[in-house]
């Protein structure tokens, strides 16, 4: 809800701060006091068009500010911080500053949560926080699809199973429409599609006649440097043997020689030291080790006699194979199979347009079959809805000095959707034999805000917005009229805030919150300007301003004792 508004340099108020609670906040004042203000400044805050004329004579700027507590989770907030914005995180909630200021030669600036942004940012939040009815403001109920909202959460409440029907048709009109997508895509795309399956079937040919092995062309690397490179390793390898196992080719101590040298004078004296015998037996694990390193030398020399310069040919002939498909397909071999596989896939997908036509054909001819019944179950569930929730609204208008009214809820046939086959449609006959028309039109502000206000009692349960704005919601009306519009107002407070502007006791004698609007005490400061101040009223404030509402006699002690018994009334249960 909007914990507080503050209004600076804004028509005739100079610095005001509204502390609103929850409940029903009614603000009142003498004409001219600058009441409407308040509601200006709030469509200022919704992104409404700024008006150089409204900020106040004298002044560079105007300004409103508005601090709102909303829960974690709200769409608002989620917007706000893609805004950019800054919040204050309470315990489960969350705080969001929403700011405009107006230039004296029109221009405006909009921030939320401290950032600056596009105004149409404030719309947009707007749409999810609050709703305004006035006679120079948008309904929100104005459009096609608001009033399809409002009456889908109404018959999801009022009728068992709306909800699963809703959901299913829209799986089910996504799946067509996918469906739908993917035969256009199949249908309009056949060329491409024919040249793509030529391109990959002379890819895949390509790669088949090489017949390429997984890590072959890093396997033949290094096997192409071991051949450029067989001399050298022939004469380290002979050399190696050699130094290890002279004694097989002639004469002299090698290093196999010593080493058995070294363990045969460590034997005739081991039993006299295990240390040295331990020693000894250590000796002769080197001695086999060497031998059988010598003797992988000879056979490593041997191998090398048998590495002719042919097999260097054939070796750097099979690079160049592989190399072609590496630039052509992947950065390795591996990588080219990889990709031969995927290409195999898709030729597959490619090969197989035919059957898949012919499939999805049937799965979308399935899909439309369910969604035309589901269809008819949303629309006959709406007609039922639609039929209750008009009623319950011309009850409430014959209520609201409207006895003659009637709300119309119309659902025709309409193009397949992801909602349905209905157009819906809330019309109003504002007096009896009028034909019903479109909401705002055919009917004066007062009388709008009066079915707006009946409209949203009955939809407050199902489809709140946190806050709602009257201003002229008892235009034209008074007496029990007037009485019954301030108890509908108080049971829409029971569900949102709720903000009036009101120059009725009987309308004000609801309020939990009373917030008075005067012009200051002088009634020109010294640059000849008017200002007004802002205030919330205790009790005996509440009784001295009703009775001025009431009689024009804030002093009179019959105009109070009336006032106290209009409180004390507004405060009775009804039975």
């Amino acid at each position: 809800m909007i914990e507080e508004i503050r209004i600076r340099d804004l028509g005739v108020i100079s610095t005001s701060v509204l502390p609103l609670g929850p409940g029903l906040s009614v603000v009142s004042g003498e004409t001219g006091a600058g009441k409407t203000m308040v509601v200006t400044a709030v469509g200022l805050l919704l992104g409404n068009r700024a008006d150089a004329g409204a900020v106040r004579n004298g002044a560079k700027t105007a300004s409103a500010e508005a601090t709102l507590t909303l829960p974690a989770h709200h769409p608002a907030l989620e917007r706000a911080l893609e805004a950019g914005a800054e919040l204050d995180e309470l315990d489960g909630a969350a705080q969001l500053i929403l700011a405009r200021t107006v230039n004296a030669d029109g221009r405006s600036r909009a921030h939320v949560g401290g950032r600056s942004v596009p105004v149409g940012v404030l719309n947009e939040l707007g749409g999810t926080l609050v709703a305004v009815h006035g006679q120079s403001d948008q309904i929100r109920l104005k459009n096609p699809s608001a009033q399809r909202r409002a009456l889908d959460k109404y018959a999801a409440e009022a009728q068992r199973g709306f909800a699963t029907t809703a959901r299913s048709y829209s799986a089910v009109f996504e799946r067509w429409r996918a469906i739908g997508a993917q035969l256009q895509e199949l249908r309009s795309a056949s060329r491409e599609r024919l040249r793509e399956a030529e391109a990959l079937t002379t890819a895949l040919a390509e790669i088949d006649a090489v017949q390429p092995l997984p890590g072959e062309d890093e396997l033949l690397k290094a096997e192409a440097v071991k051949l450029g490179n067989v001399e050298e390793l022939r004469k380290a390898a002979q050399g190696a043997h050699e130094a290890l196992s002279m004694s097989d080719y002639g004469d002299g101590l090698d290093a196999a020689a010593l080493v058995d040298n070294a363990r045969r004078l460590l034997e005739t004296v081991a039993e006299a030291d295990a240390e040295l015998a331990q020693t000894s037996k250590r000796l002769a694990e080197v001695g086999f080790l060497m031998a059988d390193i010598a003797r992988d030398l000879a056979s490593y020399a041997t191998s090398l006699d048998s590495e002719g310069p042919g097999r260097l040919a054939e070796v750097e002939d099979r690079r160049g194979e592989l190399a072609v498909l590496v630039r052509k397909y992947a950065p390795s071999i591996d990588g080219v199979l990889e990709w031969a596989d995927a290409a195999r896939l898709r030729l597959s997908e490619l090969s197989d347009d035919s059957g898949r036509i012919e499939g999805l054909e049937a799965g979308e001819m399935e899909a439309l079959a369910e969604l035309e019944q589901l269809a008819a179950q949303l629309t006959a569930a709406r007609t039922t809805a639609g039929a209750k929730l008009a009623k319950a609204v011309s009850a409430e208008l014959k209520a609201l000095a409207m006895p003659d009214a009637k709300l119309v809820i119309e659902i025709s046939a309409a193009e397949r959707g992801p909602y349905g086959q209905d157009d819906i449609a809330f019309l109003l006959a504002p007096h009896a034999g009028a034909a019903p028309r479109a909401l705002g039109k055919g009917a004066s502000g007062g009388e709008l805000s009066r079915v707006m206000l009946a409209i949203e009692v009955v939809l407050a349960a199902v489809d709140p917005v946190p806050t709602f704005v009257f201003d002229e919601v008892d235009s034209g009306v008074g007496g029990k009229a007037a009485v019954e519009i301030g108890r509908r107002l108080a049971m829409l407070a029971e569900h949102v805030q709720v903000l009036v502007v009101t120059h009725l006791p009987q309308v004000a004698a609801f309020a939990d919150q009373h917030i008075l609007v005067t012009k200051s005490s002088v009634s020109k400061n010294s640059s000849g300007t008017t200002t007004s101040n802002v205030k919330v009223l205790t009790y005996e404030e509440r009784v001295v301003e009703l009775a001025r509402m009431l009689a024009g006699q804030e002093d009179s002690a019959t105009a109070q004792a009336h006032a106290k018994e209009l409180l004390a009334q507004a405060a009775r249960p009804q039975p």
